[in-house]
């Protein structure tokens, strides 16, 4: 899979923004909000994205809640023109995942599976991609089950408020 190009620099230009650290010079903007999601452009290459982070988080090791110190947590879908990537659905939970686990995504009634590298997963296919967004426009939340390479399992939810409007916006920008 190619599919970490798109997300690693997503996740980087997002994480500079939530982390108020972007420069003047920067290239990358957050151009929208919508709700829960904001819209981001780079211009050099063209790039689109949208990113949410969760709206709860829980933590568990050994069937007991505990407190972790997990690095920045999103969900995100990418649009990259140039490499033919459109809709690329990636989340990143802050701590490197079980090596040769899957993460679970739930929207609704659909169950889905994204593969790791790192602390990095996407679904395995651009169609898979396509199945995801669609449920991700009728939802209401989109929950994650993941396990850290530690062995701690995280439920990450995400609202979906905004969510079908940010998509529209971003793949207008990056047509």
């Amino acid at each position: 899979m190619i599919r970490p190009v798109a997300l690693v620099c997503s996740i980087t230009a997002a994480m500079s923004f939530y982390s108020n650290t972007a420069s003047a010079q920067d290239s990358t903007n957050v151009v929208d909000s919508k709700s829960d999601w904001s819209v981001f452009v780079e211009n050099n290459p063209k790039r689109c994205w949208i990113v949410s982070k969760p709206t709860k988080t829980v933590n568990v090791k050994g069937g007991k809640p505990v407190v972790v110190n997990r690095g920045d947590i999103r969900f995100f879908v990418t649009y990259l023109p140039s490499n033919g990537i459109s809709g690329e659905v990636s989340f990143t939970g802050g701590y490197p995942f079980a090596p040769d686990s899957t993460v679970g995504l739930t929207v609704g009634s659909s169950e889905y599976k994204l593969y790791v590298d790192g602390e990095y997963a996407w679904p395995e296919s651009g169609a898979v991609d396509n199945q995801i967004r669609s449920s991700m426009k009728r939802g209401a939340n989109a929950v994650v089950r993941a396990q850290s390479a530690r062995g701690t399992q995280t439920t990450d939810t995400f609202s979906l408020v905004g969510f079908t409007a940010a998509l529209a916006e971003a793949e207008k920008r990056c047509k």
